[in-house]
């Protein structure tokens, strides 16, 4: 448990789970490569710390707003937090970014229907859009830290997180919180995640020769196969 705490890391630039993101967020920034500047960018339910640590902060070809249910601070004029709801982001237009982002957000929503909102709030609001989740198929849970977590009946998983500290969560003695704990995270398939965006390319991308996650992604106008070979 205590490795793979240290490899899913999200704050250490070395761990695992970082490397795995920055080598993602290349293959982004090639889709982005020929965009007018600047980039009109919603990141939803992301953090102001992803974009200051990968330099965006104070760079003019960028101009992010955060949504989140937590306010933030900045100090940087292009870098900026919105309070709402990725279900319903009713304050914004139609179209009204250039593009919309997610990093691991979708999964956390509860039910298949609160997904299929976010899914198609990010398809309104912007004219592309990239959406990274964790794929349900992949053995270990990256958020339980626990092999074939997410293939246990609900009733056992809810009963481990009570007894014991598993992943980022945990012990929670109390059996309501505990059950919300388990419920808030439901992983998705390729195939739903290719449900909720129709038409949508759907990249798998692979650790160990497995999938470790799902992008969902379009309207860049070219693909990642396309930037690869390039």
């Amino acid at each position: 448990m205590l490795g793979m705490r240290k490899a899913a890391n999200w704050k250490d630039p070395n761990s695992v789970s970082n490397r795995m993101r920055s080598r993602r967020f290349q293959l982004f920034l090639e889709l982005l490569q020929d965009a007018p500047r600047p980039v009109r960018l919603l990141d939803i339910g992301g953090t102001l710390d992803f974009w200051q640590n990968r330099g965006w902060a104070d760079n003019p070809d960028f101009d992010v707003t955060v949504l989140n249910l937590m306010p933030q601070d900045s100090a940087f004029e292009n870098l900026r937090v919105v309070v709402g709801d990725a279900t319903d982001m009713h304050e914004f237009s139609d179209g009204a970014f250039d593009v919309a982002f997610s990093n691991s957000v979708i999964e956390h929503l509860f039910t298949y229907d609160a997904q299929k909102k976010m899914a198609d709030e990010t398809r309104r609001v912007a004219g592309a859009f990239w959406v990274q989740t964790p794929n349900y198929w992949f053995p270990m849970e990256p958020h339980f830290h626990m092999v074939g977590w997410q293939w246990l009946p609900e009733s056992a998983r809810i009963e481990l997180i009570r007894r014991k500290r598993c992943g980022w969560r945990g012990p929670e003695p109390d059996r309501q919180k505990a059950a919300a704990a388990v419920k808030e995270v439901r992983l998705l398939t390729g195939r739903e995640m290719r449900r909720l965006f129709p038409g949508a390319e759907v990249w798998g991308e692979k650790m160990y020769g497995l999938t470790k996650s799902w992008v969902a992604y379009g309207g860049f106008g070219k693909t990642i196969d396309e930037t690869v070979s390039a």
